[in-house]
């Protein structure tokens, strides 16, 4: 049985921009048309008769504009994902993490200069969030009747409900057992922890808001963050995160000190790697090719923390498609440093961790809302 495709609501003043949004979301069979608004005020007023199941927002609009949108949204109680996609994000970082901070799921730039051939090298993209998202809240309120008014309906089956003990069954940090691959054996016990490392791609932004909020302020380690983000957005992400967060949280510049209560954010286009020096440790920042078709790569980050700090070293592999980072956290595994990767149940996108998990990389597995609780407790314990 196929399920119903993901409905979207487009909102955007400009016709132009709504017409071409609405022929990527056409282009894909598992997503339709749910409606489109010029502005905020109307996509407030059309959404619980449309009854989305995703909404691609634009930022700058008339009489009531995406931030304003999400506020009033917000008031409400409204759940559905929203991708922000607009022309200010090219150049206006800092109004994009504001929206993140208000609840919008993820981002994406507007196509810019010729927006006949721009929109073809964000379609993919946009695509990918759209099926990600809008599955992840079929997947948290399960089946519904969909309106009449959805644009072009193309299957009608019921989705199957999530069972409720799905979602409150999940322990705080389940060890691995066996898997598909042969289980590796790490080649020495965990030592004193002096380095944190985290990956983590689709889902990111809000997941690593909670896990930052939660951070224990007198966290005795430096912290190194891959988030998989375009340039020019990651120094307003890691502004938005230190607003929230007990630990100083900055972008990563060439030479940063690693230092306890530091957490370092690579900068998009660029890799990280760390460093043992001996007067202390640092971070490099640089420009190679991308790895896992990623740059940042969490690999990257991980292949260094496992050769500069094997068994001295803490890593998460967190929500994200694909398998960046998932290759490496079994070096650091290998090496006898702690491993631990979200859990399903609480990932948007539960590609990178299932890789390391299936491959028997992973001390534990545990679900977002007890990460940095478990992060920080497993650190005081080996330290």
């Amino acid at each position: 049985m196929t399920e119903d495709p993901i409905s979207v609501l487009i909102v955007d003043d400009s016709a132009m921009m709504r017409n071409l949004i609405g022929r990527i979301v056409e282009s894909h069979e598992g997503l339709t048309i749910a409606g489109k608004a010029m502005n905020g005020m109307f996509a407030l007023q059309k959404m619980p008769r449309l009854d989305p199941d995703v909404i691609v927002l634009d930022i700058e609009m008339p009489e009531m504009n995406g931030i304003e949108f999400l506020k009033e949204k917000n008031k409400l109680g409204n759940t559905i994902p929203v991708i922000v996609l607009s022309a200010v994000a090219t150049k206006g970082a800092k109004v994009t993490m504001e929206a993140i901070s208000l609840g919008a799921s993820d981002f994406i730039t507007k196509p810019s200069g010729t927006v006949s051939h721009d929109i073809q090298s964000v379609g993919s993209r946009l695509v990918e969030l759209l099926l990600v998202y809008g599955r992840d809240y079929r997947k948290r309120t399960g089946p519904r009747k969909k309106p009449d008014s959805v644009v072009a309906p193309v299957r009608r089956p019921i989705v199957p409900p999530v069972r409720n003990d799905q979602k409150t069954t999940v322990k705080p940090s389940v060890p691995i057992g066996t898997s598909h691959w042969e289980k590796i054996t790490p080649l020495r016990e965990p030592g004193k922890i002096q380095i944190m490392a985290i990956g983590i791609s689709t889902g990111g932004p809000n997941a690593l808001r909670k896990v930052f909020a939660d951070f224990d302020p007198g966290l005795a380690v430096p912290v190194v963050v891959v988030q998989h983000m375009p340039a020019g957005f990651t120094e307003e992400f890691a502004k938005s995160l230190d607003r929230i967060c007990p630990l100083e949280v900055k972008e990563a510049a060439d030479g940063d000190l690693l230092k306890a209560g530091r957490i370092l954010i690579a900068p998009g286009d660029f890799h990280i790697q760390v460093s043992r020096k001996s007067l202390g440790a640092i971070v490099n920042v640089i420009s190679k090719d991308p790895v896992n078709g990623h740059r940042p790569s969490v690999d990257v980050l991980f292949e260094s923390v496992a050769k500069e700090y094997q068994n001295e070293s803490i890593a998460a592999i967190m929500t994200g498609m694909g398998k960046d980072g998932a290759r490496e956290i079994g070096q650091i595994y290998k090496e006898g440093g702690i491993t631990l990767a979200q859990d399903e149940e609480t990932s948007i996108v539960y590609g990178m961790p299932k890789v390391a998990v299936e491959h028997g990389y992973i001390s534990e597995v545990v679900p977002l809302h007890n990460m940095a609780e478990r992060l920080c407790s497993l650190t005081r314990e080996h330290s």
